[in-house]
């Protein structure tokens, strides 16, 4: 048994009428458009200052309403983006006998009876060596 599709389907192809970047300019009035060019902006400006890289993902969701005939449909989105973020600086810290930090180390002795030393004047006039 051999089905054979109807001579108007065989020669009829889908084409693409509506491009994916028009449908972009009108979802959520606008707003996906938008929210895309502000993030990719944004993953740039973070890859070059940190030399990582980054991503943006759109997810769409097409949902049919119910009691129709499936061509009216509810479309959502979703935008996440990962931007690469700069390393904060570290710091150095000690931990002492009861588990305190601390910026000294408690284990290294005091020096007591230092005092801070006044810089020399620089000479105000040069001399010149023969």
């Amino acid at each position: 048994m051999s089905t054979t599709k109807p001579a108007a389907e065989e020669t009829e192809e889908r084409t693409v009428r509506r491009p994916f970047a028009a449908f972009l300019q009108e979802q959520s009035g606008g707003q996906l458009h938008e929210e895309l060019s502000t993030r990719l902006h944004e993953l740039i400006e973070a890859v070059r200052e940190t030399g990582k890289a980054g991503a943006i993902a759109l997810r769409i969701d097409v949902k049919p309403i119910a009691g129709t005939d499936g061509r009216t449909v509810t479309v959502t989105d979703t935008v996440t983006s990962k931007v690469p973020r700069t390393e904060r600086p570290k710091s150095i810290f000690f931990v002492d006998d009861t588990g305190n930090l601390s910026r000294t180390d408690p284990r290294q002795p005091v020096i007591t009876g230092l005092r801070e030393v006044e810089p020399t004047p620089a000479p105000t006039q040069l001399r010149s060596a023969k």
